[in-house]
C-alpha cells in the first residue's frame, strides 16, 4: 500500500507529539512541512529529511503544493480556522489542534461553509484515546454502574505558578489563543463530557485571571496583561446527568492530570491520566452487601491512537466515539456559553444553539 503523505502546518513543540505518533503508525510519511519560523523550520526538515523545496513559510502553498494527502495542522488558535477554511476549499483532508476555533463566530462560520465543501476532519482531542478513558466509555455503554446520576472533571496542570517563572509565550496573548486554561485545558474537558456523556444543555461558571505580568522571551520587560487562569463550571447535559469542572494551569504538583470520576445508582467509576491503564471501580457487593473497590485493568480492545484513527478516517472507516468536525462546533459552542455565564455570576447560561 502506498504511504499517506502527510504536510504539517506548525512545526514547534506540540508537534513532536504528532510526528511520533505518525510514525509510530507506519502508514504515513512526512513530506512538507510549514512554518512561519525558519530556524524551526529547518530544524524539523533536518530531523524529518525533508528537501528544502517542501519546506514552506505559507499553510496555502503547501496545500497547493499537491505533495500530501492530509495535513495535520499544530498551530496556535488564531491561525486554526483560516487553514480549515482552505481545507475546505482545496478538498484537504486534515487532523487539526483543539480549541477548534478562536471562538465561536469563526466556529459557525466553518460550519456554513462545511455544508458546501466537507471534508474527512478530525479534531485533536487526543483524551479519547487515553486508554482509561476509552475503557470507561465501553463501561458505561453497558451499565456497568447503573442509572448515571453525576460526575466530576478535572484537568490541571502546575506550569503556570509563580515558581516555574514561565514566561509571556503565545497561550497568554487573549489575541492569539482566545481563552486562556480554558480554552486550553477546558475544552479537553469538555470534549470528554460529551464523549462520555452526550451533549450539553446548559452550564453555571466561573473565570479568574491570577497573574497578570510575566517576562517577556526576548527581554527583561514584562508584559501585562488578563487572561483566564483558572475555571470552574456546572453543567446540566441534555440526558439530565449534572457535573462539575475546574481547570487551571496555576496546580503545582499537578503535572498533567486529566481525571474523571462518574456517579451511577450501583456505583462509582474514577480514571486518570495519572494511571493510562488502570480503572478504578467501587461499587456494593450484593451478595456480602460490603463496599468493593476494584481495580480493574484496561483490556487491549481499549487500545487505539489517535493517529491510528486519522488513518481510518482517511480510509473512509469512522467508528463511533471519533472527534470530527461537528464535535469541534459543538465544543466551541460550550465554550462560548461558559465565557457568557462569567459574565453573568450564578446564571444558567443555555449550551444549545439559540
Amino acid at each position: 500500500m502506498e504511504p499517506i503523505r502527510i504536510g504539517l502546518i506548525g512545526v514547534g513543540g506540540m508537534a513532536q507529539s504528532h510526528i511520533r505518533g505518525l510514525q509510530n503508525v507506519g502508514t504515513f510519511k512526512m513530506e512538507a512541512i510549514c512554518d512561519v519560523n525558519n530556524l524551526t523550520l529547518q530544524k524539523v526538515g533536518e530531523q524529518l529529511a525533508i528537501k528544502s523545496e517542501n519546506q514552506y513559510r505559507d499553510f496555502r502553498k503547501l496545500i497547493d503544493s499537491q505533495k500530501v494527502d492530509a495535513v495535520v495542522s499544530i498551530t496556535p488558535n488564531n491561525v486554526h480556522a483560516p487553514i480549515l477554511a482552505y481545507c475546505m476549499e482545496k478538498n484537504m483532508p486534515i487532523l487539526t489542534e483543539k480549541p477548534f476555533t478562536l471562538d465561536y463566530a469563526e466556529a459557525k462560520q466553518l460550519a456554513e461553509k462545511y455544508k458546501k465543501h466537507p471534508i474527512p476532519c478530525m479534531v485533536g482531542f487526543s483524551y479519547r484515546y487515553t486508554p482509561a478513558f476509552r475503557f470507561v466509555k465501553a463501561l458505561l455503554d453497558k451499565g456497568e454502574i447503573g442509572q448515571i446520576r453525576s460526575f466530576s472533571i478535572q484537568y490541571l496542570q502546575g506550569w503556570g505558578a509563580p515558581p516555574y517563572d514561565t514566561p509571556y509565550v503565545w497561550r497568554f496573548n487573549p489575541t492569539v489563543t482566545g481563552t486562556g486554561v480554558l480554552g486550553d485545558l477546558g475544552s479537553h474537558m469538555i470534549d470528554m463530557a460529551h464523549y462520555l456523556f452526550g451533549p450539553f444543555q446548559e452550564v453555571s461558571a466561573k473565570m479568574e485571571s491570577f497573574i497578570t505580568k510575566r517576562r517577556s522571551e526576548q527581554s527583561n520587560e514584562w508584559k501585562e496583561f488578563v487572561i483566564d487562569d483558572f475555571a470552574c463550571f456546572q453543567a446540566r447535559m441534555e440526558t439530565g446527568i449534572v457535573g462539575t469542572f475546574q481547570t487551571t494551569r496555576n496546580a503545582i504538583g499537578s503535572g498533567n492530570q486529566h481525571e474523571v470520576s462518574i456517579y451511577g445508582d450501583k456505583g462509582t467509576i474514577h480514571a486518570s491520566t495519572r494511571e493510562e491503564d488502570i480503572v478504578h471501580l467501587i461499587y456494593f457487593d450484593e451478595k456480602t452487601a460490603e463496599l468493593v473497590e476494584k481495580k480493574m485493568h484496561v483490556p487491549k480492545t481499549a487500545y487505539l491512537t489517535e493517529w491510528e484513527d486519522f488513518a481510518k478516517m482517511l480510509k473512509g472507516e469512522v467508528g463511533l466515539g471519533f472527534p470530527d468536525f461537528q464535535a469541534g462546533v459543538l465544543n466551541q459552542q460550550v465554550l462560548e456559553a461558559i465565557i457568557e455565564s462569567s459574565k453573568q455570576p450564578g446564571k444558567m447560561i443555555s449550551a444549545l444553539e439559540s
